[in-house]
């Protein structure tokens, strides 16, 4: 079953055609930029040139970085705020002329990962945060997602735990891998305390550089850096979409 995955970023926006079943891309992924600013009109003809560049006329899965119910967005994070109420799903809908499912871009990436990826088999309580311009999360149940989580907003020192460990802040701070380490292992330590994880699953950007950090961290759960890498927004949501196929 082919789907196309397309990932909303702050800075960019990627899809490729999917292949649910085996979870691996179908095409060399494309990518254009997040439009600044990044209004949903302006938002949605980009997700229609994405889909227009692989002729696509199927359904679409598609991820955005605000807490989604309903494909209605109920956070701005790294995006305009005038997504806040924003019916997204029925808005790309619109523009692409397919069938779209509009999810979480963390929850996605973990639905990847947790499927075909450092997850798989996994029982427990597994926590999946990818860390860029932000710190997305995910958290699963014995492989049942709880969507929505958020937890790179959670408050440390007076600010959003993403405004102090995001990679976005290492590198506009230059902080050392040994600094921005001692700020990840204080969230860390925080979501051990709330959630007993037994496996935590290091996804976004900076997992590609996870040898220089991982040693770094201090957890009593695992710790493994994501597999699919930059490709598990594209491939979860996909496969979150399959719900769309009658």
């Amino acid at each position: 079953m082919e789907i196309l995955g397309i990932d909303i970023g702050g800075s960019g926006i990627k899809g490729a055609p999917v292949d649910v079943e085996k979870g691996m891309m179908l095409a060399e992924r494309q990518r254009l930029d997040t439009p600044q600013p990044s209004v949903p009109e302006a938002v949605g003809d980009v997700v229609a040139e994405i889909a227009r560049l692989f002729n696509w006329q199927g359904p679409i899965g598609c991820t955005f970085p605000a807490v989604i119910k309903h494909g209605v967005a109920y956070s701005a994070a790294n995006v305009d705020q005038s997504w806040i109420g924003f019916n997204g799903q029925q808005l790309f809908e619109q523009k692409t002329g397919c069938p779209v499912l509009l999810l979480n871009d963390a929850d996605a990436a973990g639905i990847a990962e947790m499927e075909f990826g450092a997850g798989r088999g996994q029982p427990g309580v597994v926590i999946m945060l990818t860390f860029g311009t932000g710190i997305g999360s995910a958290i699963f149940v014995d492989g049942r997602l709880v969507p929505n989580t958020e937890f790179g907003h959670m408050e440390i020192r007076g600010k959003d735990a993403e405004d102090r460990a995001a990679d976005r802040i290492r590198t506009e701070k230059d902080l050392s891998w040994e600094k921005w380490a001692g700020r990840v292992n204080e969230f860390l330590e925080r979501m051990e305390m709330l959630f007993s994880p037994d496996l935590f699953i290091f996804g976004g950007g900076v997992s590609k550089k996870h040898e220089k950090f991982l040693p770094l961290l201090r957890t009593q759960a695992k710790i493994v850096p994501a597999q699919m890498l930059n490709e598990a927004g594209i491939i979860g949501a996909a496969m979150a979409a399959k719900s769309l196929v009658r």
